[in-house]
Protein backbone atom coordinates (compact mmCIF):
# COMPACT_ATOMS: atom_id res chain seq x y z
CA UNK A 1 0.00 0.00 0.00
CA UNK A 2 1.40 3.40 -0.99
CA UNK A 3 0.16 6.51 0.75
CA UNK A 4 0.32 10.03 -0.59
CA UNK A 5 1.78 12.60 1.71
CA UNK A 6 0.96 16.27 1.66
CA UNK A 7 3.72 18.67 0.63
CA UNK A 8 3.44 20.41 3.99
CA UNK A 9 4.07 17.20 5.90
CA UNK A 10 7.12 16.31 3.82
CA UNK A 11 8.58 19.79 4.32
CA UNK A 12 7.98 19.56 8.03
CA UNK A 13 9.84 16.28 8.25
CA UNK A 14 12.70 17.53 6.11
CA UNK A 15 13.17 20.57 8.28
CA UNK A 16 12.94 18.70 11.53
CA UNK A 17 14.58 15.43 10.46
CA UNK A 18 13.33 14.25 13.83
CA UNK A 19 10.22 12.85 15.51
CA UNK A 20 6.81 14.14 14.52
CA UNK A 21 6.31 17.89 14.84
CA UNK A 22 5.68 19.16 18.35
CA UNK A 23 2.86 21.28 17.00
CA UNK A 24 -0.28 19.53 18.23
CA UNK A 25 -3.56 19.30 16.36
CA UNK A 26 -6.86 19.57 18.15
CA UNK A 27 -8.64 17.01 15.97
CA UNK A 28 -8.47 13.24 15.90
CA UNK A 29 -7.48 12.99 12.24
CA UNK A 30 -5.18 10.25 10.98
CA UNK A 31 -2.51 11.73 8.73
CA UNK A 32 -0.22 9.82 6.35
CA UNK A 33 3.49 9.98 7.15
CA UNK A 34 6.76 9.37 5.34
CA UNK A 35 10.34 9.48 6.55
CA UNK A 36 12.78 11.87 4.87
CA UNK A 37 16.06 12.46 6.67
CA UNK A 38 18.15 15.36 5.38
CA UNK A 39 21.54 14.52 3.84
CA UNK A 40 23.18 16.89 6.31
CA UNK A 41 21.99 14.75 9.22
CA UNK A 42 23.54 11.63 7.73
CA UNK A 43 26.82 13.42 6.95
CA UNK A 44 26.96 14.74 10.51
CA UNK A 45 26.44 11.22 11.85
CA UNK A 46 29.37 9.80 9.88
CA UNK A 47 31.60 12.69 10.92
CA UNK A 48 30.77 12.17 14.58
CA UNK A 49 31.49 8.44 14.33
CA UNK A 50 34.85 9.11 12.70
CA UNK A 51 35.72 11.69 15.38
CA UNK A 52 34.99 9.33 18.30
CA UNK A 53 37.31 9.72 21.27
CA UNK A 54 37.92 6.13 22.29
CA UNK A 55 38.51 4.88 25.84
CA UNK A 56 41.25 2.47 26.85
CA UNK A 57 40.59 -1.21 26.27
CA UNK A 58 38.84 -3.18 29.00
CA UNK A 59 41.08 -4.99 31.47
CA UNK A 60 39.33 -8.36 31.20
CA UNK A 61 38.94 -10.85 28.36
CA UNK A 62 35.15 -10.98 28.44
CA UNK A 63 32.17 -8.58 28.69
CA UNK A 64 32.14 -8.30 32.49
CA UNK A 65 33.34 -4.67 32.31
CA UNK A 66 30.84 -3.82 29.56
CA UNK A 67 30.70 -3.78 25.77
CA UNK A 68 34.17 -4.59 24.52
CA UNK A 69 36.27 -2.06 22.63
CA UNK A 70 36.78 -4.42 19.69
CA UNK A 71 33.02 -4.76 19.22
CA UNK A 72 32.50 -1.01 19.23
CA UNK A 73 35.38 -0.34 16.83
CA UNK A 74 34.06 -2.94 14.39
CA UNK A 75 30.59 -1.42 14.67
CA UNK A 76 31.95 2.09 14.14
CA UNK A 77 33.95 1.09 11.07
CA UNK A 78 30.93 -0.50 9.42
CA UNK A 79 28.61 2.32 10.47
CA UNK A 80 30.84 5.07 9.08
CA UNK A 81 32.03 3.34 5.91
CA UNK A 82 29.46 0.80 4.69
CA UNK A 83 26.08 1.27 6.36
CA UNK A 84 23.34 2.96 4.28
CA UNK A 85 20.34 4.40 6.17
CA UNK A 86 18.50 5.09 2.90
CA UNK A 87 17.79 1.36 2.51
CA UNK A 88 15.86 1.33 5.78
CA UNK A 89 14.17 4.60 4.94
CA UNK A 90 12.91 3.05 1.69
CA UNK A 91 11.60 -0.01 3.57
CA UNK A 92 9.75 2.22 6.02
CA UNK A 93 8.25 4.33 3.25
CA UNK A 94 7.08 1.21 1.40
CA UNK A 95 4.76 0.62 4.36
CA UNK A 96 1.63 2.64 5.18
CA UNK A 97 2.62 4.93 8.05
CA UNK A 98 0.42 7.40 9.86
CA UNK A 99 0.30 9.92 12.68
CA UNK A 100 -2.59 10.80 14.95
CA UNK A 101 -2.70 13.00 18.03
CA UNK A 102 -3.92 11.43 21.27
CA UNK A 103 -3.78 13.19 24.65
CA UNK A 104 -1.71 15.98 23.11
CA UNK A 105 1.08 13.77 21.73
CA UNK A 106 1.54 12.73 18.11
CA UNK A 107 1.53 8.95 17.81
CA UNK A 108 3.32 7.46 14.81
CA UNK A 109 2.30 3.99 13.68
CA UNK A 110 2.50 1.50 10.86
CA UNK A 111 -0.90 0.12 9.84
CA UNK A 112 -1.16 -2.71 7.31
CA UNK A 113 -4.56 -4.22 6.56
CA UNK A 114 -4.74 -7.77 5.26
CA UNK A 115 -6.39 -8.58 1.96
CA UNK A 116 -7.99 -11.61 3.63
CA UNK A 117 -11.49 -11.52 5.03
CA UNK A 118 -11.93 -11.55 8.81
CA UNK A 119 -8.29 -10.77 9.53
CA UNK A 120 -7.71 -10.40 13.27
CA UNK A 121 -6.49 -6.91 14.25
CA UNK A 122 -3.40 -6.91 16.47
CA UNK A 123 -1.56 -3.99 18.02
CA UNK A 124 2.11 -4.86 18.58
CA UNK A 125 4.27 -2.78 20.93
CA UNK A 126 8.06 -2.62 20.94
CA UNK A 127 10.29 -2.04 23.95
CA UNK A 128 13.67 -0.46 24.73
CA UNK A 129 16.18 -0.46 23.12
CA UNK A 130 13.88 -1.56 20.34
CA UNK A 131 11.61 0.28 17.93
CA UNK A 132 9.10 -0.38 15.17
CA UNK A 133 12.05 -1.83 13.22
CA UNK A 134 11.87 -4.88 15.55
CA UNK A 135 8.54 -5.94 14.06
CA UNK A 136 9.01 -5.13 10.38
CA UNK A 137 9.99 -8.69 9.41
CA UNK A 138 6.71 -10.13 10.69
CA UNK A 139 4.37 -7.70 8.93
CA UNK A 140 4.26 -9.61 5.64
CA UNK A 141 3.77 -13.08 7.17
CA UNK A 142 1.05 -11.83 9.50
CA UNK A 143 -0.93 -9.82 6.96
CA UNK A 144 -0.39 -12.09 3.94
CA UNK A 145 -0.09 -15.60 5.42
CA UNK A 146 -0.76 -17.49 2.18
CA UNK A 147 2.45 -16.02 0.77
CA UNK A 148 4.45 -17.21 3.79
CA UNK A 149 3.32 -20.77 4.41
CA UNK A 150 0.15 -20.00 6.34
CA UNK A 151 -3.55 -20.10 5.65
CA UNK A 152 -5.98 -17.29 4.88
CA UNK A 153 -7.62 -17.80 8.25
CA UNK A 154 -4.26 -16.95 9.90
CA UNK A 155 -4.43 -13.36 8.66
CA UNK A 156 -3.97 -10.29 10.84
CA UNK A 157 -4.42 -6.58 10.39
CA UNK A 158 -1.25 -5.17 11.96
CA UNK A 159 -0.86 -1.93 13.91
CA UNK A 160 2.65 -1.10 15.16
CA UNK A 161 2.94 2.21 17.03
CA UNK A 162 6.10 3.97 18.16
CA UNK A 163 6.05 4.51 21.92
CA UNK A 164 5.84 8.20 22.89
CA UNK A 165 9.36 9.61 23.11
CA UNK A 166 10.60 6.90 20.75
CA UNK A 167 11.13 6.88 17.00
CA UNK A 168 8.84 9.13 15.00
CA UNK A 169 6.24 9.62 17.72
CA UNK A 170 6.12 12.91 19.57
CA UNK A 171 7.94 13.56 22.82
CA UNK A 172 5.67 14.20 25.80
CA UNK A 173 6.07 17.65 27.33
CA UNK A 174 4.10 16.78 30.46
CA UNK A 175 4.62 14.14 33.13
CA UNK A 176 2.62 10.96 33.46
CA UNK A 177 3.43 9.10 30.25
CA UNK A 178 3.97 5.70 31.83
CA UNK A 179 2.88 2.21 30.62
CA UNK A 180 -0.62 2.65 32.07
CA UNK A 181 -1.11 5.92 30.18
CA UNK A 182 0.22 4.41 26.96
CA UNK A 183 -2.13 1.43 27.38
CA UNK A 184 -5.07 3.85 27.50
CA UNK A 185 -3.75 5.65 24.41
CA UNK A 186 -3.43 2.37 22.50
CA UNK A 187 -7.06 1.54 23.35
CA UNK A 188 -8.06 4.95 21.95
CA UNK A 189 -5.93 4.31 18.86
CA UNK A 190 -7.60 0.99 18.07
CA UNK A 191 -11.00 2.57 18.57
CA UNK A 192 -10.04 5.46 16.31
CA UNK A 193 -9.01 2.96 13.63
CA UNK A 194 -12.49 1.44 13.83
CA UNK A 195 -11.58 -1.91 15.38
CA UNK A 196 -14.30 -3.30 17.62
CA UNK A 197 -12.47 -6.55 18.42
CA UNK A 198 -8.70 -6.96 18.52
CA UNK A 199 -5.74 -8.49 20.35
CA UNK A 200 -2.48 -7.03 21.67
CA UNK A 201 1.11 -8.28 21.68
CA UNK A 202 4.34 -7.11 23.26
CA UNK A 203 7.65 -7.86 24.92
CA UNK A 204 9.77 -5.68 27.22
CA UNK A 205 7.87 -2.38 27.64
CA UNK A 206 5.50 -3.77 25.02
CA UNK A 207 4.51 -6.42 27.53
CA UNK A 208 3.96 -3.83 30.26
CA UNK A 209 1.73 -1.83 27.91
CA UNK A 210 -0.16 -4.90 26.68
CA UNK A 211 -0.65 -6.25 30.20
CA UNK A 212 -1.96 -2.87 31.35
CA UNK A 213 -4.38 -2.92 28.44
CA UNK A 214 -5.50 -6.31 29.76
CA UNK A 215 -5.88 -4.88 33.28
CA UNK A 216 -8.15 -2.17 31.89
CA UNK A 217 -9.86 -4.89 29.83
CA UNK A 218 -11.80 -2.81 27.29
CA UNK A 219 -14.66 -4.65 25.66
CA UNK A 220 -12.84 -4.90 22.36
CA UNK A 221 -9.66 -6.55 23.69
CA UNK A 222 -10.01 -10.31 23.19
CA UNK A 223 -6.66 -11.27 24.70
CA UNK A 224 -2.93 -10.63 24.65
CA UNK A 225 0.27 -12.45 23.73
CA UNK A 226 3.59 -11.84 25.44
CA UNK A 227 7.16 -12.93 24.78
CA UNK A 228 8.43 -11.39 28.04
CA UNK A 229 5.76 -12.25 30.56
CA UNK A 230 5.37 -10.86 34.10
CA UNK A 231 4.95 -14.07 36.09
CA UNK A 232 7.52 -14.15 38.91
CA UNK A 233 5.82 -15.49 42.07
CA UNK A 234 6.10 -13.44 45.25
CA UNK A 235 8.13 -16.11 47.04
CA UNK A 236 10.64 -16.16 44.17
CA UNK A 237 11.01 -12.37 44.27
CA UNK A 238 11.64 -12.60 48.00
CA UNK A 239 14.22 -15.35 47.52
CA UNK A 240 15.99 -13.32 44.85
CA UNK A 241 16.19 -10.37 47.23
CA UNK A 242 17.60 -12.62 49.96
CA UNK A 243 20.00 -14.35 47.59
CA UNK A 244 18.98 -17.96 48.27
CA UNK A 245 17.28 -20.23 45.76
CA UNK A 246 14.28 -22.05 47.29
CA UNK A 247 14.25 -25.82 47.48
CA UNK A 248 11.89 -27.88 45.36
CA UNK A 249 12.05 -25.87 42.13
CA UNK A 250 11.69 -27.72 38.84
CA UNK A 251 14.49 -27.59 36.27
CA UNK A 252 12.70 -24.82 34.33
CA UNK A 253 12.08 -22.86 37.51
CA UNK A 254 15.71 -23.21 38.57
CA UNK A 255 16.83 -21.95 35.16
CA UNK A 256 14.50 -18.94 35.39
CA UNK A 257 15.70 -18.20 38.94
CA UNK A 258 19.35 -18.25 37.84
CA UNK A 259 18.61 -16.00 34.85
CA UNK A 260 16.80 -13.49 37.05
CA UNK A 261 19.51 -13.63 39.70
CA UNK A 262 22.14 -12.79 37.08
CA UNK A 263 20.03 -9.99 35.65
CA UNK A 264 19.30 -8.34 38.99
CA UNK A 265 22.93 -8.58 40.13
CA UNK A 266 24.78 -7.77 36.91
CA UNK A 267 22.36 -6.65 34.21
CA UNK A 268 20.30 -3.81 35.64
CA UNK A 269 22.78 -0.94 35.34
CA UNK A 270 21.12 0.69 32.33
CA UNK A 271 17.62 0.38 33.84
CA UNK A 272 18.73 1.78 37.19
CA UNK A 273 20.24 4.88 35.62
CA UNK A 274 17.28 5.53 33.34
CA UNK A 275 14.80 4.95 36.16
CA UNK A 276 16.63 7.30 38.50
CA UNK A 277 18.47 9.95 36.43
CA UNK A 278 17.63 9.78 32.70
CA UNK A 279 18.46 13.43 32.06
CA UNK A 280 22.08 12.77 33.10
CA UNK A 281 22.66 10.67 29.97
CA UNK A 282 23.67 13.62 27.77
CA UNK A 283 26.36 11.53 26.10
CA UNK A 284 23.86 9.26 24.34
CA UNK A 285 22.26 12.23 22.59
CA UNK A 286 25.65 13.77 21.71
CA UNK A 287 27.76 10.78 20.67
CA UNK A 288 26.54 8.09 18.27
CA UNK A 289 29.06 5.62 19.68
CA UNK A 290 27.95 6.48 23.20
CA UNK A 291 24.36 5.80 22.17
CA UNK A 292 25.26 2.55 20.42
CA UNK A 293 27.23 1.16 23.37
CA UNK A 294 24.42 2.09 25.78
CA UNK A 295 21.85 0.32 23.61
CA UNK A 296 23.99 -2.77 23.05
CA UNK A 297 24.48 -3.34 26.78
CA UNK A 298 20.81 -4.13 27.41
CA UNK A 299 21.02 -7.80 28.27
CA UNK A 300 23.88 -10.27 28.31
CA UNK A 301 22.69 -12.69 25.65
CA UNK A 302 21.67 -10.01 23.13
CA UNK A 303 24.95 -8.18 23.65
CA UNK A 304 26.95 -11.35 23.02
CA UNK A 305 24.89 -12.12 19.91
CA UNK A 306 25.55 -8.62 18.56
CA UNK A 307 29.27 -8.96 19.32
CA UNK A 308 29.32 -12.18 17.29
CA UNK A 309 27.59 -10.41 14.40
CA UNK A 310 30.32 -7.77 14.27
CA UNK A 311 32.92 -10.54 14.37
CA UNK A 312 31.43 -11.68 11.07
CA UNK A 313 29.39 -14.63 12.34
CA UNK A 314 25.90 -15.47 11.05
CA UNK A 315 23.08 -14.85 13.50
CA UNK A 316 19.39 -14.02 13.43
CA UNK A 317 20.34 -10.34 13.18
CA UNK A 318 22.67 -8.70 10.67
CA UNK A 319 24.95 -5.69 11.07
CA UNK A 320 22.42 -3.64 9.10
CA UNK A 321 19.58 -4.80 11.35
CA UNK A 322 21.44 -3.63 14.43
CA UNK A 323 22.49 -0.31 12.94
CA UNK A 324 19.02 0.38 11.48
CA UNK A 325 17.67 0.45 15.02
CA UNK A 326 20.51 2.47 16.54
CA UNK A 327 20.44 4.95 13.65
CA UNK A 328 16.71 5.46 14.12
CA UNK A 329 17.33 6.48 17.74
CA UNK A 330 20.18 8.78 16.66
CA UNK A 331 18.33 10.53 13.84
CA UNK A 332 15.23 11.09 15.96
CA UNK A 333 17.28 12.26 18.97
CA UNK A 334 15.36 9.94 21.25
CA UNK A 335 18.10 8.59 23.51
CA UNK A 336 17.08 10.59 26.56
CA UNK A 337 13.38 10.95 25.70
CA UNK A 338 13.06 7.16 25.50
CA UNK A 339 15.04 6.78 28.75
CA UNK A 340 12.45 8.93 30.54
CA UNK A 341 9.93 6.13 30.05
CA UNK A 342 11.84 4.18 32.72
CA UNK A 343 11.67 7.17 35.07
CA UNK A 344 7.95 7.60 34.44
CA UNK A 345 7.30 3.91 35.08
CA UNK A 346 9.18 4.07 38.38
CA UNK A 347 7.32 7.06 39.84
CA UNK A 348 4.16 5.32 40.97
CA UNK A 349 5.15 1.68 40.62
CA UNK A 350 3.32 -0.65 42.99
CA UNK A 351 5.36 -3.74 42.17
CA UNK A 352 8.30 -5.11 40.24
CA UNK A 353 8.51 -5.26 36.45
CA UNK A 354 8.00 -9.04 36.44
CA UNK A 355 5.33 -9.18 39.17
CA UNK A 356 1.97 -10.66 38.06
CA UNK A 357 -0.74 -8.06 37.47
CA UNK A 358 -3.81 -10.21 38.07
CA UNK A 359 -4.99 -10.37 34.47
CA UNK A 360 -8.45 -11.79 33.97
CA UNK A 361 -8.63 -11.97 30.17
CA UNK A 362 -7.05 -14.62 27.91
CA UNK A 363 -3.25 -14.58 27.77
CA UNK A 364 -0.81 -16.47 25.51
CA UNK A 365 2.89 -16.89 26.34
CA UNK A 366 5.90 -17.71 24.19
CA UNK A 367 9.04 -18.40 26.24
CA UNK A 368 12.27 -17.81 24.33
CA UNK A 369 15.37 -19.35 25.98
CA UNK A 370 17.67 -16.33 25.73
CA UNK A 371 15.18 -13.78 27.05
CA UNK A 372 16.08 -12.07 30.34
CA UNK A 373 14.29 -15.04 31.85
CA UNK A 374 12.57 -17.96 30.15
CA UNK A 375 9.12 -18.15 31.73
CA UNK A 376 8.33 -21.60 33.19
CA UNK A 377 4.88 -22.91 32.33
CA UNK A 378 4.12 -23.37 36.04
CA UNK A 379 4.64 -19.65 36.68
CA UNK A 380 2.58 -18.68 33.62
CA UNK A 381 -0.31 -20.84 34.82
CA UNK A 382 -0.24 -19.16 38.24
CA UNK A 383 0.01 -15.62 36.84
CA UNK A 384 -2.62 -15.99 34.11
CA UNK A 385 -5.83 -17.81 35.15
CA UNK A 386 -6.97 -17.73 31.52
CA UNK A 387 -3.75 -18.98 29.93
CA UNK A 388 -4.83 -20.12 26.48
CA UNK A 389 -1.41 -20.95 25.03
CA UNK A 390 2.12 -21.63 26.23
CA UNK A 391 5.17 -22.72 24.27
CA UNK A 392 8.85 -22.90 25.21
CA UNK A 393 10.99 -22.42 22.11
CA UNK A 394 14.52 -23.71 21.56
CA UNK A 395 16.00 -20.56 19.99
CA UNK A 396 15.56 -16.81 20.30
CA UNK A 397 16.12 -14.00 22.75
CA UNK A 398 14.97 -10.56 23.78
CA UNK A 399 14.33 -9.32 20.22
CA UNK A 400 12.37 -12.40 19.24
CA UNK A 401 10.27 -10.98 16.38
CA UNK A 402 13.36 -9.38 14.88
CA UNK A 403 15.76 -12.28 15.42
CA UNK A 404 13.41 -15.22 14.79
CA UNK A 405 10.56 -13.80 12.65
CA UNK A 406 9.39 -17.16 11.26
CA UNK A 407 9.05 -18.75 14.68
CA UNK A 408 7.52 -15.61 16.11
CA UNK A 409 4.92 -15.46 13.34
CA UNK A 410 4.00 -19.09 13.94
CA UNK A 411 3.66 -18.36 17.65
CA UNK A 412 1.17 -15.54 17.06
CA UNK A 413 -0.86 -17.63 14.64
CA UNK A 414 -1.12 -20.48 17.15
CA UNK A 415 -1.53 -18.28 20.22
CA UNK A 416 -4.49 -16.30 18.94
CA UNK A 417 -6.24 -19.11 17.07
CA UNK A 418 -8.56 -19.91 20.02
CA UNK A 419 -9.83 -16.31 19.99
CA UNK A 420 -10.86 -16.28 16.33
CA UNK A 421 -13.54 -18.98 16.41
CA UNK A 422 -17.01 -17.68 15.72
CA UNK A 423 -16.04 -14.02 16.06
CA UNK A 424 -16.64 -11.22 13.62
CA UNK A 425 -13.46 -9.44 14.61
CA UNK A 426 -13.79 -6.31 12.51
Amino acid sequence: MKTKVSKGLIIGVLIAAAPVSAQKKADDSIRPYEVHIADEKLSDLKQRISATKWPDQELVKDETQGVQLATMKALADYWANQYDWRKMEAKLNALPQFVTTIDGVDIHFIHVRSKHKNALPVIITHGWPGSIIEQMKIIGPLTDPTKYGGKAEDAFDVVIPSLPGHGFSGKPTELGWNPVHVAKVWIKLMDRLGYKKYVAQGGDWGNAVSENMAVIAPAGLLGIHTNMAATVPAEISKALAEGKMPNGLSADEQNAYKQLDFFYKKGLGYASEMSLRPQTLYGIDDSPIGLAAWMLDHDDRSQKLIARVFEGKQEGLTRDDILDNITLYWLTNTGISSARFYWEASQNATGGFFDPRGLKIPVAVSAFPDEIYAVPKSWAERAYPKLIYYNALDKGGHFAAWEQPKAFTEELRAAFKPLRSGLNVK
